[in-house]
């Protein structure tokens, strides 16, 4: 959970702007996609912070609703943050189940996400459940070296098919990669998310001495 929530004053939230109920919006936190919007009041807010369930006033209840009270397909919250204006919150959370009462991910069929991070959280789930007969099992029981030599192998083939193979077996080697590279850091018991922000540390640091 983010420093910023830990340290957020519900007070200076522009409760009487929005009458009381604040909208929130919900993202999953491994794609980024946009799961539903909801509405919190102050109690439905400091539920959510304590509980660690998203919790939100049901304007048909009119009570406090927690997500997934009834079907059990909570919403696991991961950070929160505030809006510029301080009258809209932006929640990301881990699905745990559907989230829109029609069984879809997202109360936004077509909302876009991110795939290489929802393949991180999948793998993620393959390293703890090891489902018989799959690939991503028998790459984990194999053992990091094992790994770390297919991460070895892609990236020569990679390599090779973008210098003398068409784009089709260049992007295709790519991917391989990229999978077997996901693998071999959850492995280690990191993720995708982590060599990003090795990424963007650098950039952010390049931005930095480009500007002094």
């Amino acid at each position: 959970m983010s420093t910023e929530f830990k340290t957020l004053d519900l007070a200076k939230l522009d409760w009487a702007k929005v009458d009381g109920l604040m909208p929130v919006i919900v993202q999953d936190a491994a794609t980024l996609r946009v799961l539903m919007l909801g509405y919190m009041d102050r109690d439905a807010l400091e539920k959510t912070r304590d509980s660690g369930k998203v919790t939100f006033f049901s304007r048909t209840k009119k009570r406090l609703w927690t997500k997934g009270e009834t079907s059990g397909n909570h919403l696991e919250l991961v950070d929160i943050r505030v809006d510029c204006d301080a009258d809209t919150l932006l929640v990301t959370a881990t699905p745990r189940g559907p989230t829109c009462h029609t069984g879809a991910a997202s109360c936004f069929t077509a909302a876009p996400g991110n795939f290489l991070g929802a393949l991180d959280a999948l793998i993620k789930q393959r390293e703890h459940d090891r489902p018989l007969n799959s690939y991503t099992t028998k790459l984990f029981e194999k053992g990091a070296r094992h790994i770390a030599q297919k991460v070895g192998e892609e990236g020569v083939e990679t390599a090779l098919a973008g210098v003398v193979q068409r784009d089709e077996e260049l992007l295709g080697e790519s991917a391989d990669l990229l999978f077997h590279l996901i693998v071999l850091l959850r492995m280690r018991g990191l993720s995708l998310d982590d060599a990003v922000a090795v990424l963007e540390d650098r950039h952010a640091k390049a931005a930095e001495k480009a500007a002094s």
